[in-house]
């Protein structure tokens, strides 16, 4: 009888062994059948392994682990307690697993690390499982290499660096620090929570195998340094001979998107295709992906048709590199062919098509695109509805956009935003301003972006007090001083007159880029004073930053409107040498306005007569000044042959009527004078909006139009004409 029960448990060992799990289960009921007590422990951990692996745990397995307990094995020994409790973690019964440790009478290293690992697995009890933890430090018992790597991981994830610190001083007391893979993950926490510790504890480590240089070359890029980690890749290849893994790939191709680095990323390709890298789906994305943010989308093309079995993210990847590169006919085809390869569109499908919607002409294309998010389910999607809106206000179409808005459930701050900004983009500042209350009423806390949006509607209305509040709201946010808000309070309050405000926001920004300093350059010009703008570009260049062809814009039009030839002039031919290739059509319209301004009509023709038709020719600005400072100057004959031109550029305008006709009527030309008129009365309404003052009536922004019917007006505003004309009469003595 116990040669047989020796036979058959050896055979359970020898099924166990091999993955045999029918067999083991087998031999077992041939035991029972045969009427033997199994005495052997041995034998216990394999049959609940195979009830495990054969999801048998909810039958067989408990009445396995019942029959146990009614010998007396469960408890009594150490290794069949713990594989019971091992046995309930694996089968995803936590509280069974827990009320197995807790009957055992002596839990062990080996019992502490099984339920620690039965709370931290898959993320199922983290917190209870730090605690059981140190509890078991606290009983002196000694965690596995297995046990730490998860309670680092699990620290990681939840956020906890005070726990995880406590947790490296024991290390380094136990001697389980000089470990490799308990380095790595505490490298890894460190790397989620402190780069610079990452850093540090990356520098001590005497061994350091792929993981240790994959984890800190993540690290690196996704802390904003990708330049270092680039570095660090090459420094682990060229010294130290690691061969780079898929992770460490993907890692160091998204840090060549970060930087644009086309030719590193071009060398990491080289790199992916001669390791046979090139099969992996997420190192062929990132190389789509990269290539895509670098703008080099033939190498896209190339890339993305190497992928052996795309997902969605590999069309999502390529057609994201379209939308930015302006190829949005070719974006619409990819689409199209994505539909037909069976992927199917998920939110950021959705969100680059609509970002395609809104360069064309036709809102149609959105309306369809918003059919599909309610056919997908995607209308609950906060980033697509969000997009559905920005689409929508790109084509004017402002009153669907409040409908659309008003009939979401959910609004973030970025919705708030995007319809603060609908309604300023629109010329609705108003309406701006009480979509901004109404956040602030619902407990919803703007941010940068919707500060940004609200300062540009102050500046729509130029209106001083509302601008001095938006202005304490953003300090009130703490980001006033932040360079892009900073930047555009100034502006807010240059646009208002108040430049002594937009000096002060000023020197308040911290960090100053060319665009604060070329906004303030053009505040000073915005206005009048000239040479107070020329001083700031000066002081500038002291900083050692360099003009761009923003500041150039600003600084020219400053000397333009103060009448600083020589100074921009002089300038000018400057650029031209410092910023070779990089002037556009605006900065020649500039130096024709400024030479037109002083009266050289004749070199501002010149210039327009010289320049190629290469897109640097000056536009209708250009001709406006010319035919402008021909009727201020009495150039006739130089006006009139300027005139056709400025006709054919801008057919639907008045503005050049108007000036032409008041030239014809200066020289007694009255033929051509009244021709000029009547073409101007045929050609009102179908042009631009005409010359309007902003007036501020019962708390409301209103435009008053020259021209404007009187029975169109407000009454407050009728009645302040006329008493103005009252007081034009009586200081005229009429």
């Amino acid at each position: 009888m116990r040669g047989s029960m020796f036979c058959l448990v050896s055979q359970i060992k020898k099924s166990c062994a091999e993955g045999k799990w029918q067999d083991v289960l087998l031999h077992y009921q041939s035991l029972r059948r045969a009427g033997i007590q199994v005495t052997d422990i041995s034998a216990f951990p394999p049959i609940l392994k195979a009830c495990l692996n054969l999801s048998l745990s909810s039958t067989y397995g408990a009445s396995f682990h019942a029959s146990l307990l009614k010998l007396g094995f469960a408890e009594a020994f150490a290794p069949v307690g713990n594989s019971i409790v091992d046995f309930y973690s694996k089968s995803g019964r936590l509280g069974a697993s827990v009320r197995a440790f807790q009957s055992l009478a002596k839990p062990d290293s080996v019992s502490w690390n099984v339920i620690i690992h039965a709370h931290l697995h898959q993320g199922a009890s983290p917190r209870e499982g730090l605690r059981l933890f140190d509890q078991a430090r606290a009983a002196g018992f000694q965690p596995n290499v297995s046990a730490l790597v998860l309670v680092f991981q699990t620290c990681r994830n939840l956020a906890s660096f005070h726990h995880g610190q406590k947790i490296h001083s024991f290390l380094v007391r136990s001697g389980f620090g000089t470990v490799c893979s308990v380095q790595n993950s505490l490298l890894s926490f460190y790397a989620e929570l402190r780069m610079e510790l990452a850093w540090e504890l990356f520098d001590e480590m005497s061994e350091r195998d792929v993981v240790s240089w994959s984890v800190v070359i993540g690290g690196l890029v996704g802390s904003g340094d990708a330049a270092l980690a680039l570095e660090l890749f090459k420094e682990m290849l060229c010294d130290w001979g690691i061969r780079a893994d898929d992770r460490i790939v993907v890692s160091v191709l998204k840090g060549c998107s970060l930087l644009g680095d086309i030719r590193m990323g071009s060398l990491v390709h080289g790199l992916v295709t001669s390791r046979g890298l090139g099969q992996d789906l997420f190192v062929g994305n990132s190389l789509v992906d990269m290539y895509s943010k670098c703008n080099d989308m033939g190498s896209a093309l190339q890339a993305f048709g190497e992928i052996p079995l795309k997902n969605t993210v590999s069309w999502n990847s390529l057609l994201y590199g379209l939308v930015q590169s302006g190829n949005h006919g070719d974006a619409l085809l990819l689409f199209d062919s994505m539909g037909k390869s069976g992927a199917e569109a998920d939110e950021v499908t959705l969100v680059n098509l609509l970002q395609v919607c809104k360069h064309l002409g036709d809102p149609y294309p959105c309306k369809l695109i918003h059919s599909r998010i309610f056919r997908l389910g995607y209308e609950w999607n906060e980033l697509v509805m969000n997009s559905v809106l920005d689409a929508y206000a790109r084509h004017g179409l402002i009153t669907l956009v409040w409908r659309q808005f008003s009939s979401m459930g959910r609004r973030d701050a970025v919705t708030w935003s995007t319809m603060i900004a609908a309604f300023t983009n629109q010329g609705m500042p108003d309406e701006a301003f009480d979509v901004f209350q109404e956040m602030c009423s619902k407990s919803v806390k703007p941010n940068a972006i919707t500060l940004l949006n609200l300062l540009e509607a102050c500046s729509i209305t130029a209106d001083l007090r509302r601008s001095m509040w938006a202005h304490a709201i953003a300090i009130r946010r703490c980001v006033a001083s932040e360079v892009a808000v900073g930047t555009a309070i100034l502006d807010m309050y240059s646009k208002c007159g108040a430049i002594e405000a937009s000096r002060k926001v000023f020197e308040c920004i911290h960090c100053k880029n060319i665009i604060s300093w070329s906004a303030m350059i053009a505040a000073f010009g915005m206005n009048g004073l000239s040479n107070d703008a020329l001083a700031c570009f000066n002081e500038m260049k002291l900083h050692g930053l360099k003009p761009n062809q923003v500041t150039l814009l600003s600084v020219l039009s400053a000397c333009s409107h103060g009448g600083l030839i020589e100074n921009g002039i002089s300038l000018f031919k400057k650029s031209v040498h410092d910023l070779e290739g990089e002037l556009e059509a605006e900065h020649y319209s500039c130096l024709i306005d400024l030479l037109a301004r002083a009266g050289k009509v004749e070199s501002a023709r010149e210039i327009i007569e010289r320049l190629p038709q290469d897109g640097k020719k000056p536009g209708k600005s250009a001709w406006y000044a010319i035919l402008s400072a021909c009727r201020i100057h009495e150039n006739n004959e130089i006006g009139f042959g300027v005139l056709p031109q400025l006709l054919e550029l801008e057919p639907t305008n008045t503005s050049a009527c108007s000036l032409a006709s008041s030239m014809y009527a200066f020289s007694h030309l009255w033929t051509d004078a009244t021709r000029m008129r009547w073409m101007m009365n045929d050609r009102k309404g179908t042009g631009t909006e005409g010359a309007y003052s902003l007036l501020r009536i019962d708390g409301r922004t209103c435009k008053f139009f020259a021209g404007n019917n009187r029975s169109s007006l407000p009454d407050k505003l009728c009645l302040a004409i006329a008493q103005l004309h009252s007081c034009i009469k009586f200081d005229c003595g009429v």
